[in-house]
């Protein structure tokens, strides 16, 4: 078994794999401070309740875009699992060429979707990644990764209205019945998610347009895509452990 390991800007998302089979997952939040020690225990408590023993998990990864989190996760899967763990960045071996002007500013969590896309449904292909960001990355037929938008997440959105605006309240982020709203919560719920929808088929329809790539797929993933993936047509799959099969695939490619 190994453990894989996702640190985003909101959550921290760990996936247990039993060769191909995605077996256990859990989460904590990532804002939250920690020492290698507590990071240890909360990940020995989750795997053991899991059903997952310690001694049975061999190998680790972690791809993170918050670094400051990096040493005592680290530590912790050090010290706790006696496993050296791999980090994706430079010098590790993906299956992909990032082609963009800076590839070192493209985020690790971007390069992994990337990997779990490509290999899993071909190229060309558009991976969209509802996070605290939304992000659109092209990967071309041979597995090129060559372009990167990135746009504010439904969340940031949602929190620059609550947190801007006097006397709009913190909602929660449902689809609403219809768009035509008659009172504040639904108002709210109504532009961001269906402005969220409108965001995203106008910018893969320009992808499209401005790339040539009509035959080009579209997979999305992240907390919240599955709202805006089952309301268009635009997008051909939603495969909600995108993130987590890309670790493992990159692993895969650099053991031994």
């Amino acid at each position: 078994m190994i453990i894989v390991i996702d640190v985003g800007n909101t959550n921290i998302t760990f996936g247990i794999y039993d060769g191909e089979a995605l077996v256990g997952t859990f989460r904590m939040i990532t804002k939250q401070l920690r020492t290698s020690d507590e990071y240890g225990v909360q990940i020995s408590y989750l795997l053991e309740r899991n059903n997952i023993h310690i001694e049975d998990v061999k190998g680790a990864i972690i791809a993170s875009v918050v670094p400051n989190v990096m040493h005592s996760l680290s530590g912790a899967i050090k010290r706790y699992l006696n496993i050296n763990p791999l980090v994706v960045g430079p010098g590790i071996k993906t299956g992909i060429r990032i082609a963009t002007a800076n590839p070192a500013e493209v985020g690790a969590d971007r390069i992994v979707d990337a990997v779990g896309a490509y290999v899993k449904y071909g190229g060309p292909v558009l991976v969209i990644d509802f996070g605290t960001a939304t992000t659109y990355d092209l990967i071309s037929e041979d597995g090129v990764f060559s372009v990167g938008i990135t746009a504010p997440g439904i969340r940031i959105s949602a929190k620059a209205l609550w947190e801007d605006t006097a006397k709009l309240p913190e909602i929660e982020i449902v689809k609403p019945r219809t768009i035509l709203a008659t009172d504040t919560i639904t108002s709210m719920q109504a532009g961001l998610v269906y402005g969220q929808i409108g965001q995203t088929e106008y910018i893969i329809n320009q992808v499209r347009k401005e790339s040539g790539l009509t035959n080009m797929k579209v997979v999305s993933t992240g907390g919240l895509g599955s709202i805006v993936s089952g309301e268009t047509k635009l997008i051909d799959v939603y495969d909600r452990q995108l993130t987590l099969d890309g670790l493992r695939l990159i692993y895969e490619k650099n053991r031994g």
